[in-house]
């Protein structure tokens, strides 16, 4: 196609999904440091950048994996989820859709919804929440949780008593 400046033209080009304030990115990997030591690595199959002058975010469509690294370079919690969406402005994800929050203890949180708060290092949610503690034989149900991103101190708001449906739960999260 030769340099045109037709209206027609650059409106089918926009329409046809070519937009200047949307970057497209496939097999993503974005690494986070602090004075040279890597602290977080993303993996995402796919990721949009979305250009707003008040608040830019990336959306994660097709899935995200977080790494979260000691200053060894030994990944120590790892955050799973179908979707998320990162604010520039809160510096905030939220991921959604069956999340999984691990760590090297082999303790799981499970969750509908995740948020992790860069600036103040912690993961929360106000959903539904299922925290498996392998080593302890331990699996507890409640609602709202909030830890630390290295998932080793954490609580949960409100603690389920007395018997759940696991299949209830599991529709939940997903």
């Amino acid at each position: 196609m030769s340099c045109s400046t037709k209206v027609e033209e650059i409106d089918s080009l926009l329409s046809e999904g070519l937009r200047s304030d949307v970057e497209r990115g496939k097999n993503i990997r974005i690494v986070y440091s602090d004075s040279a030591v890597v602290k977080i690595v993303i993996h995402a199959p796919v990721m949009e950048r979305y250009s707003d002058y008040n608040n830019s975010k990336d959306v994660f469509p097709k899935g995200i994996l977080l790494e979260f690294l000691n200053e060894n370079k030994i990944v120590y919690s790892w955050l799973k989820a179908e979707t998320a969406i990162r604010e520039e402005r809160t510096q905030k994800i939220t991921a959604k859709g069956n999340v999984i929050f691990y760590n090297d203890k082999n303790e799981k949180l499970e969750t509908p919804e995740l948020i992790w708060d860069e600036r103040e290092r912690i993961v929360y949610t106000d959903k539904l929440v299922r925290i498996t503690q392998a080593e302890k034989g331990d699996t507890t149900y409640g609602f709202g949780f909030k830890a630390n991103q290295e998932f080793t101190r954490f609580e949960i708001k409100q603690k389920v008593q007395g018997k759940i449906n696991v299949s209830d739960f599991v529709t939940a999260i997903n």
